[in-house]
């Protein structure tokens, strides 16, 4: 566990660096800090064991969701369409594998019964809420974004089925930040968008890591 811990704490500082170099708009600070960030929670499965354990499916399932997003995270320092797409299926993909993860320890015909039905439907308004926000801005991105919210509304759906507190509250957490993404890229630019953005997004991280960590 203390690799766990030196991980997390070189991300979180790697983190601060790094929401310091985006309020100064230092792109080489981007370049410096964000690969470190990421990397260091794709390490915590890892150095933690999680993913040699016998009953390591999970992990490893969340280690591949750890992985994309950080592929995600690469291809976002760069500023074109085509970097933009490229981290927009890098990151679906990761939540995808994040679906499987929490399939693997709650079968999803549990995620639509009894309260949960309650949550399928937030969650499902929620979608629509943000699809109607965006909609007139999306133009030909308008087909992968609908998927992309399709796959993170399962990732939080699922993410909230498992009912263990550091699953659910990652999982919530990513979708707040996949907002601060979007206004970013698609409303309006501003220092804030990524000022709250990171912290909620590498927050998310490293509490899914640690969901399968512990």
């Amino acid at each position: 566990m203390t690799l766990g811990f030196v991980a997390t704490a070189v991300c979180l500082g790697a983190l601060a660096a790094l929401v310091a170099a985006e309020v100064r708009r230092d792109r080489v600070g981007r370049f410096r800090w964000k690969p470190l960030a990421s990397l260091a929670f794709v390490a915590v499965p890892v150095v933690t064991g999680a993913v040699t354990r016998d009953d390591a499916e999970v992990a490893r399932w969340i280690a591949a969701g750890l992985v994309l997003g950080a592929i995600g995270d690469v291809l976002l320092m760069f500023e074109s369409q085509r970097a933009f797409l490229g981290g927009l299926v890098a990151f679906l993909l990761g939540h995808l594998a994040y679906v499987v993860a929490f399939a693997r320890t709650v079968p999803p015909a549990r995620w639509i019964e009894g309260g949960m039905l309650v949550v399928v439907a937030a969650t499902l308004v929620a979608a629509a809420i943000v699809l109607r926000w965006l909609w007139p801005r999306l133009g030909a991105m308008r087909i992968p974004v609908i998927g992309y919210v399709a796959v993170i509304t399962s990732m939080v759906v699922g993410g909230i089925a498992v009912a263990t507190p550091l699953a659910t509250a990652g999982a919530i957490a990513f979708y707040a930040s996949d907002l601060a993404v979007a206004r970013d890229k698609f409303v309006a630019k501003d220092v804030w968008n990524r000022a709250i953005g990171l912290p909620l997004y590498y927050g998310a991280q490293l509490l899914i890591a640690w969901s399968v960590a512990t």
